[in-house]
């Protein structure tokens, strides 16, 4: 990695790490009911936890995993989500640096749309593990802020983009901005459509948070190319499948158990994201 890049990353990922903490409030106050902007206290006793016993990681180990007043045990879950959101924010820096020109409107504004949906990811994952369901309190803000990240980003890019050595160059770059936002509409409504007809055909096998999520889901991906959509939806059903057999298989769960189904589709997302691109073309390759 170059310096630059080196220093894009480590900033990303101190973000993450403030970020993750946020994800844990956002994870256990959203599905309870409990507003956002009230003091953190615990949950046990009930006393207030002062800010510098919430910096990430670090207030966990000075803590030793317990409440500083009633010395009620904290979940290692916290610092977890913490080191975890850290790196994941860290290693989309690093993606997003290797694949775009650093300083430009294109990079900025796609670090900008996977580092939200990064931070979705960690939290509606978090929640439906928890709750076994996807609030729309999280994931319709959620599509929506990507939707405008994607636009912006798009029509920044467009107008205040790089210049080229020829005009053809310019015109093509400028149609494959605006194709990528095309893309991204069709992508958001195809998967809206499809897990809404799944839905329709088995309501008790799909959750109307899932179907929303797909909006979301699908919308990132197809910004992102038609190999992406099409690997990211795949996985997510055969993860999905894969665990949900494996659960039978060892005995814990049933034909036609429920089973959280975003965390699939999210990791599905990620996976479509990594590595669809470089299936889609190696997939055209082999029909000619």
């Amino acid at each position: 990695m170059t310096p630059t890049t080196t220093f894009v990353a480590v900033w990303a990922g101190v973000f993450g790490l403030a970020i993750g903490s946020f994800l844990n409030v956002v994870a256990y106050r959203v599905p309870a009911g409990i507003p956002l902007t009230r003091e953190s206290r615990c949950p046990g006793c009930d006393a207030p936890i002062a800010w510098w016993r919430n910096v990430p990681v670090i207030g966990w180990l000075t803590l030793r995993g317990r409440c500083a007043d009633c010395r009620m045990p904290i979940s290692i879950r916290y610092p977890l989500v913490e080191l975890g959101t850290g790196m994941l924010f860290a290693g989309v820096a690093v993606g997003v640096a290797a694949t775009n020109d650093l300083g430009t409107v294109r990079f900025w504004g796609v670090l900008a749309v996977l580092e939200l949906f990064a931070a979705l990811s960690v939290v509606l994952t978090l929640i439906d593990l928890d709750v076994k369901r996807l609030p729309n309190a999280i994931v319709l803000p959620g599509w929506a802020a990507v939707a405008v990240l994607i636009v912006a980003t798009t029509a920044l890019g467009v107008w205040g983009g790089a210049s080229t050595d020829s005009a053809t160059q310019s015109a093509t770059q400028e149609a494959g901005e605006w194709w990528g936002l095309v893309r991204a509409l069709i992508g958001g409504t195809a998967l809206y459509l499809l897990y809404a007809l799944v839905r329709w055909i088995s309501p008790r096998g799909m959750g109307g948070g899932d179907v929303k999520l797909a909006g979301l889901v699908g919308t990132v991906l197809g910004w992102f190319g038609w190999g992406a959509l099409a690997v990211g939806a795949f996985a997510a059903f055969a993860l999905g499948g894969a665990f949900g057999i494996a659960l039978i298989a060892i005995g814990r769960a049933k034909r036609g158990s429920g089973i959280p189904f975003g965390p699939w589709m999210l990791a599905g997302a990620w996976v479509g994201l990594l590595v669809g691109e470089p299936i889609g073309r190696w997939y055209v390759g082999l029909l000619g």
